[in-house]
């Protein structure tokens, strides 16, 4: 029996993967489009990535180029002004509000995210979606160890957790502590072709699924 639900967040619960999307390519649009071409690439197939590690990878295998403390510091600080108000205000996926409002109730809610902590907290605080959640939690901690912390710190054993995600961070972090996956599919069907796990285009359908587990 289901009793607890780890939610990733962008793309999962609300939609706002093209935002992160837009943000990396303005954070190098400095370094010439071959460059914002090939942020923009990495960053579409590693979602579910931090974007600390993220901007130190282009740091050092594309730009070659020292990263200084300070400067890691200011393009952390620029991308979360592109990106914090956008989010807040970005649509939920279709059916995520609703499942939010019928079923954080019955089941503990989790969000796993790569987003830096502070700031996946207050954007949940200023959607006003806090209050469906038992636990908020982000980077720099591993989405694997997000996982593990739930469920020992909530007496659950794996089987009676699931994990909805949209990237192969979050199938990893489920598989890592043997909890069932859900994959959220919007135009990452390639990332998830031959990973043998239930999909979904939206949460509309969730809880009957759920029901079934």
């Amino acid at each position: 029996m289901i009793k607890a639900i780890v939610f990733d967040f962008d793309g999962v619960l609300v939609e706002s993967v093209d935002i992160k999307t837009n943000a990396f390519a303005r954070l190098f649009e400095d370094e010439g489009p071959e460059i914002v071409k090939q942020v923009v690439d990495y960053h579409v197939r590693h979602t579910g990535v931090s974007r600390f590690d993220k901007i130190k990878y282009f740091y050092k295998t594309l730009l070659k180029k020292e990263l200084t403390e300070r400067r890691f510091k200011e393009l952390c600080e620029r991308f979360s002004g592109l990106v914090l108000e956008e989010v807040v205000n970005a649509p939920y996926v279709k059916g995520g509000r609703e499942f939010l409002e019928a079923y954080s109730a019955g089941y503990k809610c989790f969000i796993a995210s790569a987003t830096p902590q502070e700031e996946i907290e207050e954007i949940a605080q200023k959607r006003k979606m806090a209050r469906y959640f038992a636990g908020i939690y982000g980077a720099p901690k591993s989405k694997s160890a997000i996982v593990k912390d739930i469920l020992s710190g909530n007496r659950l054993s794996p089987g009676e957790a699931v994990y909805v995600g949209d990237a192969m961070s979050d199938y990893s972090a489920a598989k890592d502590n043997g909890v069932r996956f859900i994959a959220r599919i919007n135009g990452n069907t390639g990332i998830f072709a031959a990973v043998d796990c239930l999909k979904i285009n939206d949460l509309s359908g969730l809880s009957s699924i759920l029901g079934s587990l």
